[in-house]
């Protein structure tokens, strides 16, 4: 068996999905804009009348961490920002930060790259 070493997921670090944009709403939280081009979107969209571009409505945190996230940034330097912006309101930080980041790597809209 080979021993295998394991990584720390504070040392990954998070890049956007470039098909994926940004606005900034009134309230001051983050709106992404996700469009949908593929073959099935399109059949979607012209038969169901789905939207070509969907809005996903982040919350302050997430609105918060979304430009952190810009490919230079490691998990842990996005979390030692948020904790100092943040402070003891982010607790659990590491939890809740690193279940965001999953969140948005499954629907796509991030990835992660070794550090």
């Amino acid at each position: 068996m080979k021993n295998k070493k394991s990584e720390n997921f504070m040392n990954y670090i998070p890049v956007k999905d470039e098909s994926i944009t940004s606005e900034v709403a009134e309230d001051g939280n983050v709106v992404l804009k996700v469009p949908h081009n593929g073959f099935f979107d399109r059949i979607a969209q012209k038969f169901f009348h789905t939207p070509a571009v969907s809005s996903i409505n982040l919350d302050e945190e997430g609105s918060f961490v979304w430009p952190l996230i810009d490919g230079k940034n490691n998990v842990y330097d996005i979390s030692l920002q948020v904790k100092e912006h943040f402070g003891e309101a982010a607790e659990p930080l590491y939890p809740r930060l690193i279940k965001f980041l999953r969140i948005v790597e499954s629907y796509r809209f991030i990835r992660f790259i070794r550090s």
